[in-house]
């Protein structure tokens, strides 16, 4: 069946694959302390444009987010994120667990706003009770969001400006970092970003490689004893060239932002034959993911011939679902889509 339901339903690039063949029986240190690792880490950090990054690199975007969260935040602060951010929605508990509240605010589109931002930190601190009260020590949004949104850099900026007024950090989970880069209209750049948030991360997991995450600290921001927490938390990798060669791989000759660029081509094709054949749009969206509202019928017919991502059924019974291309989504997936949809159509009548 022809599958669209996430961007890491396959492994990875083979030439992440082909650079791990190549490296297998050569002996390295362990822990991260490895070449290629460290070569890693100085390619990002000239992606980044900052020589003084702090880079770490994590197995997964949950444990990523947890740690980060954790080792930035003191035990009595908390973390801003909109209702619908990953942390709050789909992470089973995951930051709650080291003790730290999510403090949730609504969206507009699936992204935070700066002024929804400061009256919440303002309502919080000026309350008499405060001393009873979870400070907010980080804001955390998703590039793209969970609803394949986007930030702009001033939207960006106005966020950043919030947080280095009242102190905080300003977190960026960067899952998708590569769709969002390269997504048309986009005016948010790698290097946007490390000026403007304290932390985030460059997802591989979804982009590319078998798993793994690049945790940017930028400026030399990191928290104190970093390396040590991420050993606490139990994802300190033996073996932590698994990710080290991968991104080696990925940020040699452009080629995270090149395999990036693929899949958003891929999905503008599919959103036009979408548009084309009458299908609506639940939020318009420029990156690899696409939402689409399929009433109950079509959502049981043309799930038989797709599998695509189910997201949420909406008050008049409809059913919102997500397409979502990839790095490795092909021409020919793209025309078997096609063809498939436009037979669909002539089925809807």
């Amino acid at each position: 069946m022809l599958s669209f339901e996430c961007d890491y339903n396959v492994g990875a690039h083979p030439k992440l694959l082909q650079r791990l063949i190549d490296t297998n029986l050569i002996r390295q240190s362990g822990y991260g302390a490895d070449e290629y690792t460290a070569c890693a880490k100085e390619k990002i950090r000239a992606a980044c444009g900052d020589p003084d990054a702090d880079v770490f690199f994590l197995a997964g975007g949950t444990q990523t987010n947890q740690i980060v969260i954790d080792t930035c935040l003191s035990p009595v602060e908390g973390v801003i994120s909109a209702d619908t951010g990953h942390i709050n929605a789909h992470e089973a508990g995951a930051v709650e667990f080291t003790g730290h509240k999510i403090i949730a605010l609504p969206h507009e589109h699936g992204k935070l706003r700066a002024r929804d931002v400061e009256h919440c930190i303002e309502t919080i601190l000026t309350d008499e009770n405060v001393d009873h009260l979870v400070r907010p020590g980080m804001v955390y949004i998703s590039h793209p969001t969970e609803y394949g949104t986007l930030y702009s850099k001033a939207e960006l900026t106005a966020l950043s400006d919030v947080c280095r007024r009242y102190g905080i950090k300003l977190f960026m989970d960067g899952a998708r970092l590569g769709y969002g880069l390269e997504a048309a209209g986009t005016d948010v750049t790698l290097r946007h970003v490390t000026e403007l948030c304290d932390a985030f991360y460059i997802g591989g997991t979804k982009v590319g490689a078998l798993c793994g995450e690049a945790v940017v600290f930028p400026r030399g921001g990191a928290p104190r004893y970093f390396f040590t927490a991420v050993k606490q938390h139990g994802a300190l990798l033996a073996k932590g060239r698994l990710i080290g060669v991968q991104f080696d791989a990925l940020f040699t000759d452009g080629l995270y932002f090149e395999i990036s660029r693929r899949a958003v081509h891929a999905a503008d094709k599919m959103r036009q034959v979408l548009r084309s054949e009458g299908y609506r749009f639940h939020i318009e969206t420029v990156t690899n993911q696409i939402f689409v509202i399929l009433t109950p019928e079509e959502y049981e017919a043309l799930g038989r011939v797709i599998k695509f991502g189910f997201w949420e059924r909406l008050s008049d019974g409809n059913v919102v679902v997500r397409f979502a291309s990839s790095w490795a989504t092909t021409e020919e997936d793209v025309a078997e889509f096609e063809a498939c949809i436009r037979d669909f159509a002539k089925l809807r009548g």
